[in-house]
């Protein structure tokens, strides 16, 4: 038997017994977890799939430990403009330890249906909780602040003369066109 389901914005395919790296879930290491986005579930003999999740679907895991992902260098650069960054980052993960895969919530038996469900994503609170602070806000905290004041801009240093440009004399210009050269006809 095997489920896939979708946690942290990825898509999983487990089974009971897999130990699984996931992205931060804000649960204790010990306590256990559902995973209610169940896009398919199969178990021997039939498959099911959902539109686009199943409904009474549920994989249990165990929190196992929260830990700090392998370092990812992000190495920038700009070429011929003598721009190059080089950054690290360690994602936060959560290592779980898939338990059980029901297709029915029901079939749970009671003590164990209090357990706990990962929260959405920071990054992207879901939309009623945004409807939820944008009414709670009182009218005055609404309204937007006074712009700054801008600064006053700097003047640009003098550009210092090349040592060529020092030495070679300054070219005289002549009215809008200099006469032709003798000798030679002017095609007009």
């Amino acid at each position: 038997m095997y489920a896939v389901i979708v946690t942290g914005g990825k898509q999983y395919r487990v089974k009971e017994g897999d130990l699984l790296s996931v992205e931060k879930l804000d649960i204790p290491q010990g306590r256990k977890v559902d995973f209610d986005r169940v896009l398919l579930l199969e178990d021997g003999q039939d498959i099911q799939v959902g539109t686009p999740v199943l409904e009474k679907a549920v994989v249990r895991a165990a929190v196992i430990e929260t830990y700090k992902d392998e370092k990812v260098l992000v190495f920038k650069k700009k070429r011929r403009k003598q721009f190059r960054r080089t950054r690290g980052h360690r994602q936060l993960m959560t290592r779980v330890k898939i338990e059980r895969i029901v297709a029915d919530r029901a079939a749970l038996p009671a003590e164990e249906t209090a357990v706990e469900t990962p929260a959405p994503s920071p990054a992207r609170p879901a939309a009623a909780e945004t409807k939820k602070r944008a009414e709670a806000k009182p009218a005055a905290e609404t309204k937007k602040a006074a712009p700054r004041k801008a600064r006053p801009a700097k003047a640009a240093p003098a550009k210092k003369a090349s040592a060529k440009a020092k030495a070679a004399p300054k070219k005289r210009e002549t009215g809008k066109a200099a006469a032709p050269k003798a000798g030679k006809k002017s095609k007009e």
